[in-house]
């Protein structure tokens, strides 16, 4: 289990963590989230010793990542795929990073096998592709067999069925009761994958829970198929709806419930073929819960004359 208590952390007059709390419990997966700069990465760096936090603490079952007696059979991470050695090959890498924690020799080769990169593990670290260098990172993660995995941004250069592997091995492990505690940009992957979601913002804590109980915190839009679309579309806006055309002659609303536009629908004299809710995605969550968290925005650009 992780547990983040109170964490602050300042780099000069910037502050990247503010008060933050939460725990990260075992058995499940956990999706990290938040906007560049709102302070994943640090609290990941702090929770590995990689940092120093000026107020609070982070601890891996109790104990600061210091205090372990054998780092890497407790705590697997990836934190930068391209931190290995180029000159290496992933074989001698992996080997060394056996050799520091006392772990057998023999274990190099099942994580191989496990990552999928056997059959180029005598090939330099530098010439490996992102994906290949993430596989890697994934293998060193898992050489020592610890009980919390964290990995950032860990479908990075991957294929399709690269990141589908990735998720179906977070569930395996998390099925077999260790912590696996992930931070990632791709809302759609983590709502694939995640059991349960972090959500932080300018360094500071925003909500957590399940990917259901978010997505219920915002109202969805309703799918609406109809004879006539264009007399719906005014029925709904008298209503305060926003209809919005889609294909095959349909609308997305917004702003109304299912009832509420059937309601619109047969008072407009109006056949209804189909009235569908569509629940908010995660996506839509993160970017309602985060407005107030984005350090870069961007702006609308302007043709050139």
């Amino acid at each position: 289990m992780l547990a983040i208590d109170h964490l602050t952390k300042r780099y000069g007059s910037t502050l990247a963590v503010d008060d933050l709390s939460f725990d990260v419990r075992p058995g499940v997966v956990t999706g990290f989230l938040g906007p560049n700069g709102s302070g994943k990465s640090t609290t990941m760096r702090i929770i590995l010793g990689l940092d120093h936090p000026d107020k609070g603490s982070a601890s891996i079952d109790g104990r600061p990542f210091a205090e372990l007696g054998s780092p890497l059979r407790e705590v697997g991470a990836l934190l930068d795929a391209k931190a290995a050695h180029p000159g290496r090959s992933a074989r001698n890498h992996l080997r060394a990073l056996a050799a520091s924690n006392q772990i057998a020799a023999s274990r190099v080769d099942e994580v191989l096998a496990f990552a999928g990169i056997t059959a180029v593990a005598d090939k330099k670290v530098g010439q490996f592709s992102m994906g290949m260098c993430q596989r890697l990172g994934i293998a060193a993660a898992m050489l020592g067999d610890p009980a919390v995995l964290m990995f950032d941004e860990p479908v990075n250069g991957l294929d399709p069925e690269g990141i589908r592997w990735i998720r179906e091995s977070f569930r395996t492990l998390a099925d077999e009761g260790r912590t696996v505690f992930v931070s990632s940009h791709l809302m759609s992957e983590m709502a694939l994958t995640a059991d349960e979601i972090v959500v932080i913002g300018k360094g500071h804590f925003i909500t957590k829970g399940t990917v259901d109980d978010l997505t219920a915190t915002v109202h969805g839009t309703v799918f609406v198929r109809a004879s006539d679309p264009t007399a719906l579309a005014a029925a709904l806006a008298a209503r305060r709806g926003v209809a919005t055309p889609i294909n095959d002659g349909g609308l997305s609303v917004s702003g109304l419930t299912s009832d509420e536009v059937g309601e619109a629908a047969f008072a407009a004299g109006v056949t209804v073929y189909e009235l569908t809710p569509q629940r908010a995605s995660l996506e839509e969550v993160f970017m309602e819960l985060t407005a107030d968290s984005v350090e870069y925005g961007g702006a609308k650009l302007e043709p050139h004359a």
